[in-house]
C-alpha cells in the first residue's frame, strides 16, 4: 500500500451510541441519519450537528432507507417497516424470517434501480443463520440471494451497477457478484480478504468505484481499489468503526458511525468518543443516494 496521509476525523455527535450503524445522507434536508442498533433508536442532525432529533424503535434497528417520494424504511428484527418520522410510528411492510426468532437484519443499501439489499445475521453471532436479501417494493416479497453468513454487512453497488458487494464479517472477506439489470446476482467470488486487524463491516463506494470499508475493532476506514488492493486508510480515535457514508453538497463529506459494544471499562476511559458519529473529508466524491421504489 502507498502510504498516504490520512484526513483528520471529527466526531460530529458524541451520542455513545451501543451500535452505531447505517449512516444514511439525506440530500434534501441537508441531513445524516443513523442508528443505534442494540440502543434501539434512530438519530438525525443536520451536517454540521445541529438540529439533533432521536426516536426510539421497538426493537433492535439494523438499518434505514429512503422511499421514493418521502419517508423510510426500516429493517427491525422481524421484517421490513414504514417509518413516520412526525409521529414516530412504525408500520408493518414485510414480515421476514419468521422462523428464524434468533436472528436479526443488519445493514441496507439501495440501488439505483430503486432495489433495497440487506443482510440478515445471527443476533447471537454464533450460526451460520444470515442471508442476503433484495426487496423490490411493489407487494412481492424479499427473496433471498445468498445464503450462510454469520454476521452480513455492507451491500454496496459500483459507480455503474454491474457488480454487488457483501462482506461475511466474522470470515474477513468481502464478496463480490455480477448484478443484472433485472436484480439477479451470479457470479460469486471472493474480492477481498481482509488482513491486519478487526473486522470488516459496513461500506461504501467512491466515485471512482473504491471502497471505503469500516473496519470493527480496528481503529480505521480502509479504502480499496477496483482490484481489491489496499490503497489507504483513515484513522479514527476509536476502535469499532461500524459504516461511511458520502454526503455534503459535493459528496466529498464522509460521515461514519461507530460502538461501544464489546469495549470494556478501561477501553471506554481510554476511547471517550466511541459510539459517536464522526466526520472527515474525501479528495473523491461518493455516489449520490438513492430511494427504494415502493
Amino acid at each position: 500500500m502507498t502510504a498516504v496521509a490520512t484526513p483528520p476525523v471529527h466526531c460530529l455527535w458524541d451520542v455513545a451510541a451501543t451500535l452505531g450503524e447505517g449512516a444514511l445522507w439525506d440530500a434534501v434536508r441537508r441531513q445524516i441519519w443513523f442508528v443505534d442498533i442494540k440502543g434501539r433508536r434512530i438519530h438525525r442532525c443536520n451536517e454540521d450537528g445541529g438540529a439533533r432529533q432521536s426516536w426510539d424503535a421497538p426493537s433492535q434497528i439494523g438499518f434505514l432507507a429512503p422511499v421514493a417520494g418521502g419517508g423510510m424504511v426500516c429493517g427491525l428484527e422481524d421484517g421490513l417497516y414504514r417509518f413516520a418520522e412526525n409521529d414516530g410510528a412504525f408500520m408493518s411492510l414485510a414480515r421476514i424470517e419468521a422462523d428464524l426468532p434468533g436472528n436479526r437484519f443488519n445493514d441496507g443499501h439501495v440501488d439505483a434501480a430503486g432495489r433495497l439489499w440487506f443482510g440478515s445475521m445471527d443476533n447471537g453471532e454464533a450460526n451460520a443463520t444470515g442471508a442476503l436479501y433484495r426487496f423490490t417494493g411493489a407487494g412481492t416479497p424479499a427473496r433471498s440471494m445468498d445464503t450462510g453468513y454469520i454476521i452480513t454487512n455492507g451491500p454496496a453497488v459500483c459507480p455503474h451497477g454491474a457488480t454487488l458487494y457483501h462482506t461475511d464479517t466474522l470470515a474477513r472477506e468481502i464478496y463480490a457478484f455480477d448484478l443484472t439489470a433485472s436484480g439477479d446476482i451470479a457470479g460469486k467470488r471472493l474480492f477481498i480478504r481482509h488482513e491486519g486487524s478487526g473486522h470488516p463491516d459496513g461500506m461504501a463506494v467512491d466515485a471512482e468505484g473504491y471502497l471505503w470499508v469500516a473496519v470493527f475493532g480496528g481503529w480505521r476506514i480502509d479504502r480499496y481499489d477496483q482490484q481489491g488492493r489496499k490503497v489507504g486508510e483513515v484513522r479514527f480515535p476509536c476502535a469499532n468503526i461500524t459504516k461511511p457514508a458520502f454526503g455534503g453538497d459535493d459528496l466529498r463529506t464522509v460521515f461514519a458511525t461507530t460502538a461501544r459494544k464489546g469495549l470494556s471499562d478501561a477501553d471506554l476511559l481510554a476511547q471517550p468518543l466511541a459510539g459517536g458519529l464522526f466526520t472527515f473529508r474525501a479528495e473523491t466524491p461518493g455516489l449520490p443516494q438513492h430511494a427504494l421504489h415502493l
